[in-house]
């Protein structure tokens, strides 16, 4: 089974927000002084999730990435996997995470069924890391991605957000690093929700409206059919079914402004 949107799009893909919890600040992503965090009720459960995950696979979808907030906060993240990783008829199972937490994960993932990640790095430099990510230490990402690699999560993909262009002095050295350690690289170029300011994914599929085959479900449990979009259909109340259609009705032909979300709780 197959499901086409009002634009002929074929919708296989979903992004699951499992948390918009995160253990950095990034200052393209949080405020500095934190944010407002979903409750514990508000936050869809496993058990949940799964039967979103179950009806949107029956219904056509395919592939399916875990992202958060940093997914690796939530409890329990390795059992979601292989409980999603189960489920019949998923055929791409990937995670996005900042990999502070990778080098802990990373077996428990692989042996669960995830099958490959993108890691978050924007420069190689451990200072200017430590102030775009308010506190991180990059050497707890450089070993997650080793240890990614030791797992067999490949292939592994590097995000990398640039101001402008990949040219950029960080952007090359990220670049550098991934032409010596096998990694692929992605080039982010700096978003705005609110002003709708968005473009295609250098090295990724991302940010293409013509061809976007992808719905997101929140981490508490709205189906978005646009990151750059304040629709959204909540599961709870609708149920899972009716919820996804809902999403590929609404789904726009392409991305305009989103003022109702950021991207910590979205998932990017």
């Amino acid at each position: 089974m197959s499901m086409l949107d009002r634009y002929n799009r074929k919708i296989n893909y979903l992004r699951i927000s499992v948390t918009d919890r995160c253990n950095l600040r990034c200052t393209y992503c949080m405020p500095a002084d934190g944010v407002s965090l979903l409750s514990h009720n508000e936050v869809l459960s496993f058990e949940e999730i799964i039967v979103v995950v179950k009806e949107a696979v029956r219904l056509g979808i395919d592939k399916i990435r875990i992202t958060g907030g940093e997914p690796l906060v939530r409890k329990g993240i390795s059992s979601l996997v292989k409980m999603i990783a189960e489920v019949q008829g998923v055929r791409d199972l990937a995670m996005t995470t900042n990999g502070i937490l990778l080098e802990k994960f990373a077996e428990d993932l692989a042996d669960a069924g995830l099958q490959r990640v993108n890691v978050s790095l924007d420069t190689m430099s451990p200072q200017r890391f430590y102030e775009i990510t308010r506190g991180g230490n990059i050497s707890d990402v450089l070993k997650g991605i080793e240890a990614a690699k030791k797992a067999g999560l490949s292939p592994v993909k590097i995000n990398c957000v640039v101001n402008n262009t990949p040219d950029e002095e960080d952007a090359r050295a990220v670049a550098e690093y991934c032409h010596k350690n096998g990694l692929d690289i992605r080039y982010i170029h700096m978003m705005d929700l609110n002003a709708g300011k968005f473009s295609v994914v250098e090295g990724g599929d991302g940010g293409n409206c013509k061809t976007c085959n992808r719905l997101r479900l929140t981490a508490n449990g709205k189906i978005m059919p646009c990151l750059f979009s304040d629709k959204e259909i909540d599961v709870r109340s609708l149920g899972a079914e009716n919820a996804i259609k809902k999403a590929i009705e609404q789904k726009p032909e392409c991305g305009s402004v989103n003022n109702d979300h950021h991207f910590y709780n979205i998932g990017g």
